[in-house]
C-alpha cells in the first residue's frame, strides 16, 4: 500500500458541543472554529475530513491504568465525583472538572490519535488539532487533561511500524506526561520550548533523561527572531540527525502575543514556519493542537496549520464568509469587545513580531548543543 497523497483533518462535533464549564479557560470554541474556518474558505473537502472514532477503554489501557479509565467513565455517567476520586484520580479538580462529555470528548481526541498511528503506517501527514493533551498522567488527571494524546499516538506509530519517532512540542507549557512516558527511551526525541517558570514548572533545562530530551526553557516575551534561531540551531539539527521514521509536533497556541495564559509574545507565523520545516524530514508526520486560550487567536493559527500543511497560500484578507465565523465567536474574557484589534476578524496572518536575539536564549541553546 502507498501513502495517502493529501493530508488529512481528523474531527469531530463533539468539540463543537461540549465545554469544561461556563468559567474554565477551554470553554471557548477552538477545533469547531478551525473546521468552520477551514470550510468556509474551501480548504477541506469531504475527502480530506476524516470523522474521528472514540477511543474504547481497552485501547486506552496501552498507557492509562485500568482503574483511572474506569473512574473516568464512572464520573461521567454519575456526573460528580467523590472524595477519594478527586484526590486519587485528579477528577472534579478546577482544572479537570466534571462535566457531561468527560470522558466522550478527551477519547474522542485520543481515538484521533490513536487512528493517526494507524493512518500514517504507509506514510502521509495527518492533522488533529484536537489532540496535544500532553499533560495527562497515566493514573491521574492533570492540567486541563483526563488523557495524554500525543503518548498515544507515539505508541500507535510504533505499533505501525515507526521505529524511531520525534516529539516536537512548542506550546508554552511543558509536556510533562509526555517526558515521563519516554524520557528513557532511546528511540524517542523529545525537544521541548516552552516558558520558563510556568506551570507545570518541569521540564529544566538539565532534565535529558537518557540523552535523547532537550528542555529549552524560554524567558517571557520570547519573540519570532529568537524562535526562529532555535527552529534553525536546536530543533532541524536534531531532528534531522535524530533521522526518525515518524515525527510528532504539539502545536499548542498559547505561546503568541494574545494568549491570556502565557507571557511569550510569538505571532501565528512562527509556529507555521515549525511546520513548514519538519514536514520534509520525515515521512510520517502527525500535527496536533494543544494548549491556546483565546479563541480567535487559536482558530487563525490552527487554520493556518491546515494551509501550511496543504501548501495553500493564506490570503491576505479574509472572505466575507471566513470574517463571519471569526466575528460570530462569542467569549466572555479577559478582553471587552471593543478591545478586540480588527486583524483578528479579518485575516489569519499575524504581524511578524521580531526583536532582538537575548543572551539568554542563545546560551541555552548553547547548553543543550554541547552537553
Amino acid at each position: 500500500m502507498n501513502a495517502f497523497d493529501k493530508p488529512l483533518f481528523i474531527g469531530s462535533e463533539i468539540y463543537r458541543t461540549s465545554t469544561y464549564g461556563a468559567w474554565h479557560p477551554l470553554r471557548i470554541p477552538r477545533v469547531s472554529t478551525v473546521i468552520d474556518l477551514s470550510r468556509a474558505l474551501g480548504w477541506l473537502p469531504r475527502n480530506q475530513y476524516v470523522i474521528s472514532p472514540m477511543a474504547k477503554p481497552k485501547a486506552l489501557h496501552i498507557w492509562h491504568q485500568p482503574d483511572y479509565i474506569s473512574a473516568l467513565q464512572q464520573a461521567e455517567r454519575d456526573g460528580d465525583v467523590d472524595d477519594h476520586t478527586r484526590q486519587h484520580f485528579g477528577l472534579g479538580t478546577p482544572s479537570n472538572p466534571v462535566f457531561p462529555e468527560m470522558y466522550r470528548r478527551p477519547a474522542t481526541a485520543a481515538g484521533a490519535s490513536l487512528l493517526a498511528g494507524e493512518l500514517l503506517r504507509y506514510g502521509g501527514v495527518v492533522y488533529s488539532p484536537a489532540g496535544g493533551t500532553h499533560h495527562g498522567l497515566p493514573a491521574r488527571a492533570n492540567g486541563f487533561c483526563y488523557l495524554n494524546d500525543p503518548v498515544l499516538a507515539i505508541l500507535s506509530l510504533r505499533r505501525n511500524g515507526a521505529g524511531k519517532i520525534a516529539y516536537i512540542d512548542i506550546d508554552a507549557h511543558h509536556p510533562d506526561g509526555v517526558e515521563l512516558a519516554f524520557q528513557n527511551d532511546p528511540d524517542v526525541l523529545m525537544i521541548s520550548v516552552h516558558e520558563q517558570g510556568r506551570w507545570p514548572k518541569t521540564g529544566a533545562i538539565s532534565d535529558c533523561g537518557v540523552g535523547n530530551v532537550f528542555n529549552l526553557p524560554v524567558p517571557r516575551g520570547l519573540n519570532d527572531t529568537e524562535m526562529q534561531m532555535i527552529l534553525d540551531r536546536l530543533i532541524l539539527p536534531l531532528t534531522q540527525g535524530f533521522g526518525p521514521d515518524a515525527i510528532v509536533l504539539q502545536c499548542g497556541a498559547d505561546a503568541v502575543e494574545d494568549d491570556p495564559l502565557s507571557n511569550l509574545s510569538l505571532s501565528n507565523q512562527a509556529h507555521w514556519n515549525v511546520v513548514a520545516a519538519l514536514r520534509p524530514l520525515s515521512r510520517r508526520y502527525l500535527v496536533l493542537g494543544g494548549g491556546g486560550y483565546n479563541p480567535w487567536s487559536v482558530g487563525r493559527l490552527w487554520t493556518g496549520v491546515w494551509a501550511v500543511l496543504n501548501q495553500i497560500p493564506v490570503p491576505t484578507r479574509l472572505p466575507d464568509q471566513a470574517e463571519s465565523v471569526l466575528r460570530n465567536l462569542q467569549w466572555t474574557g479577559n478582553r471587552r469587545a471593543g478591545d478586540r484589534p480588527e486583524h483578528w476578524y479579518t485575516t489569519l496572518e499575524d504581524r511578524p513580531r521580531s526583536g532582538p536575539v537575548r543572551d539568554i536564549v542563545r546560551q541555552r541553546i548553547d547548553m543543550l548543543l554541547n552537553r
